[in-house]
């Protein structure tokens, strides 16, 4: 394989949405930590099955967008990043089966944490990889009746978030859950972000988004209501004592996230998904270096 083609595979799998990814995991395992166990090699394990799920879920979604006349030349999203099917880089069927090749590998390393660590872990990667395929993929497609919202938001925050912290501890935590909700949330709105962003695309490829349901300026009031409301949840699950003053830490991102808002009541620019990918990032780094930070201060 050509180094170009290789550069090709990498694009396509959207790397850099990863981190999101990667968030979760540690916060679930940070947590686990906090109340006495971390194991480095099921954190490794935990976190590289999560990406390749993620990455198939993004190649699975590139393929079925461009097979249900979503993604074109002229779509936004085919616009602002190499799209390995649109542009030509990869054929079609080779994305799709690149993908369950992904979610195969990413199921073998969940048997295994399965068999070190519970059948909880089963149950949360086979509601992960239902999520992951059935976001676009048929007889689901919930991503095209208004659910890829409420999805996201239960994949990358409590299930990701509670699946790390059970790989750890073999048990299910209330803090975890409730640390979980305003980093899955956040993550939720990158894709309400682009979902307001494509509002008369979508709706000329007819398919119902929430975004196509709220209508642009109720979607976007709702987008600024929810990052609110991501923010006040962390402060008082901070001052409920669930995590410690550290957590405020996370408030570092509000300027971020201040002018972000700004910019969405002024109008919803092309960049509006990567934008609030950037606050997502920048609040659940804070929120990890918190709890590591908790860790080493006792």
């Amino acid at each position: 394989m050509s180094g170009e083609l290789l550069k090709n595979w990498f694009i396509a799998t959207r790397p850099w949405s990863f981190t999101m990814t990667l968030i979760s995991v540690s916060v679930g395992s940070a947590l686990a930590a906090l109340d006495g166990r971390f194991s480095p090699a099921l954190f490794a394990l935990a976190a590289i099955g999560a990406v390749f799920m993620h990455a198939g879920t993004n190649l699975l979604n590139d393929y079925y967008d461009v097979k249900n006349g979503l993604d074109t030349e002229s779509a936004a999203t085919a616009q602002y990043r190499p799209h390995p099917i649109v542009h030509g880089l990869i054929p079609a069927r080779q994305v799709m089966w690149a993908s369950y090749g992904l979610f195969s590998t990413a199921a073998l390393i969940g048997l295994y944490l399965t068999a070190v660590s519970g059948w909880m872990v089963l149950i949360i990667g086979m509601v992960g990889v239902a999520a992951g395929i059935g976001y676009t993929a048929p007889p689901m497609k919930y991503k095209y009746i208004a659910l890829g919202e409420a999805a996201v938001f239960l994949m990358w925050g409590p299930l990701m978030v509670e699946g790390a912290y059970y790989v750890q501890m073999q048990t299910l935590s209330m803090k975890a859950l409730l640390v979980s909700i305003p980093f899955g949330v956040l993550v939720a709105l990158t894709i309400f972000a682009n979902n307001i962003r494509d509002i008369d695309h979508d709706s000329s490829r007819s398919i119902c988004t929430l975004a196509i349901r709220l209508g642009s300026r109720r979607g976007i009031h709702a987008y600024l209501l929810l990052m609110v409301l991501a923010y006040v949840s962390m402060f008082f699950i901070t001052l409920s004592g669930v995590l410690t003053p550290w957590a405020f830490l996370v408030f570092l991102s509000l300027p971020l996230a201040a002018s972000l808002l700004r910019q969405m009541k002024q109008g919803v620019p092309p960049d509006a998904d990567a934008r609030t990918a950037k606050l997502d990032t920048a609040f659940g780094v804070l929120l990890v270096a918190a709890l590591i930070i908790q860790g080493l201060t006792g």
